[in-house]
């Protein structure tokens, strides 16, 4: 028999307890960043994602920025070209595509790491050490 269920389909509903909400939230923020942040990439697309948890705390993704999307949003005729820092944000935006990717590849990495690891855990407990 297995010893774990593996990987479950949860019913979508709120969870009850605040403490496991807050857990859920902050295991799946750095998922939600990820898929955004490939979103914008594959489609070459401005995003700004925020949330704002219970207690009131937001929590907040843009790219290229927060700010810059912000003002496209409130200003939707202006092109991004246009604005008056559009240095700034062209400099911002080729930075954040840098450190997306190399989050991205961390991030990759580690979930190859997660992989060997529980690959080894296994091993060590089928030889009884």
């Amino acid at each position: 028999g297995q010893e774990t269920r593996g990987k479950q389909k949860i019913e979508i509903k709120i969870i009850k307890n605040e403490d496991d909400r807050l857990i859920s939230f902050s295991k799946r923020r750095t998922g939600i960043y990820k898929k955004i942040s490939k979103l914008s990439t594959i489609c070459s697309g401005e995003i700004l994602f925020i949330i704002f948890l219970p207690a009131g705390k937001p929590y907040s993704f843009g790219h290229p920025s927060v700010e810059s999307v912000a003002k496209r949003f409130l200003n939707p005729n202006q092109p991004f070209n246009k604005t008056t820092d559009a240095p700034v944000e062209a400099y911002c935006k080729v930075r954040i595509n840098l450190l997306v990717k190399y989050f991205n590849e961390v991030y990759d990495q580690l979930d190859v790491l997660k992989e060997k690891q529980k690959a080894i855990d296994l091993a060590q407990k089928s030889h009884g050490t």
